[in-house]
């Protein structure tokens, strides 16, 4: 039957316009301003803390990027982001607070979402979130992977260093790359997703050993600089627990030069490293210290904040 096939999207009271959601009666018709609409709330409304402040900077991005940015859809968005785990039910009043829009929008946006079937009235002037919303990014998500949410990332900070740009995580006493971006040939070896090296030789193994149950390696020289002597490895693990990145200098490779930092997830675990590579003539080691570890440090911030988000709603793999 014509209403058990529902398009995607399609207003949850059906598509005629008469149908008015009981959102807009709840506000009271259509008054914009959303004040005589709404009851006065019982006692002080309640503080709710802004949850993305992208209200905050639609106005700017609008000026910057022009007639490319939909300021009106990222200022609705703003209201779905407004529900969040301590925040399952909220009233007009504090939908405005929360995203910093102003009664009228946040009432529209209410309203649009409440015909969608994406928000429902709970009783008591209160709005809630239905589970037709899982269905806006919920399914390829609940499939995502950590490299698959690092590659962007990735891509990015190639450019922007304009060096191979890698992830990787700790398998046994190996490193396997889960996921890489190349923009030049710096390794001898083709380095590809899957391939795995030494961990102890490498930037991305020291800073996954740093965070590991220590454990007995065989070290074996793999150039004249490998370290090959288990304290003096130790003492480098120990290095990269307090500066917080491994450089690894010809040790893996002769002409090679390495450096990595973490990538942790919600709870402060590291689950895997970030490095980029160089050939040793380009730059000294404190000039590329410099240029790239704040590179570096940006991204996996960038990765982390996207695990972070996807973590709340399934388990992603980090391969």
């Amino acid at each position: 039957m014509r209403g058990e096939c529902r398009k995607p999207y399609e207003p949850a009271h059906g598509p005629r316009s008469a149908e008015l959601p009981s959102a807009q009666a709840a506000f009271g018709g259509a008054d914009d301003g959303g004040g005589p609409g709404e009851r006065p709330a019982r006692g002080p409304a309640r503080r709710v803390p802004a949850p993305s402040g992208l209200a905050t900077w639609t106005g700017a991005s609008k000026q910057e990027l022009g007639r490319e940015f939909v300021e009106s859809l990222a200022r609705g968005l703003t209201v779905l982001t407004a529900f969040g785990e301590d925040r399952a039910e909220l009233t007009l009043t504090e939908v405005a607070q929360a995203t910093g829009l102003a009664r009228a929008t946040a009432r529209r946006a209410l309203i649009t979402y409440e015909h969608l079937g994406l928000v429902t009235p709970s009783g008591d002037r209160r709005f809630a979130l239905t589970p037709r919303v899982l269905s806006l990014g919920f399914p390829p998500l609940s499939r995502t992977t950590l490299p698959a949410l690092a590659l962007p990332h990735l891509t990015a900070l190639a450019a922007r260093v304009h060096e191979p740009a890698s992830l990787a995580i700790l398998v046994g006493d190996d490193v396997q790359y889960t996921a890489r971006v190349a923009t030049s040939r710096v390794m001898s070896v083709n380095i590809a997703v899957g391939t795995r090296l030494p961990a102890y030789a490498t930037a991305l193994g020291r800073v996954l050993l740093a965070d590991a149950p220590p454990r007995e390696h065989e070290l074996r020289a793999l150039t004249p600089r490998t370290l090959t002597d288990p304290a003096a490895l130790a003492a480098a693990l120990e290095t990269v627990r307090t500066q917080g990145y491994a450089l690894v200098d010809e040790e893996l490779e002769a002409g090679l030069r390495s450096i990595a930092v973490p990538v942790r997830d919600r709870t402060g675990r590291v689950v895997a490293a970030l490095n980029t590579a160089t050939h040793v003539t380009g730059r000294t080691v404190a000039e590329y210290v410099r240029d790239v570890l704040p590179e570096l440090t940006v991204t996996a911030g960038a990765i982390e904040a996207d695990l972070r988000v996807a973590g709340r709603f399934t388990r992603v793999s980090t391969a």
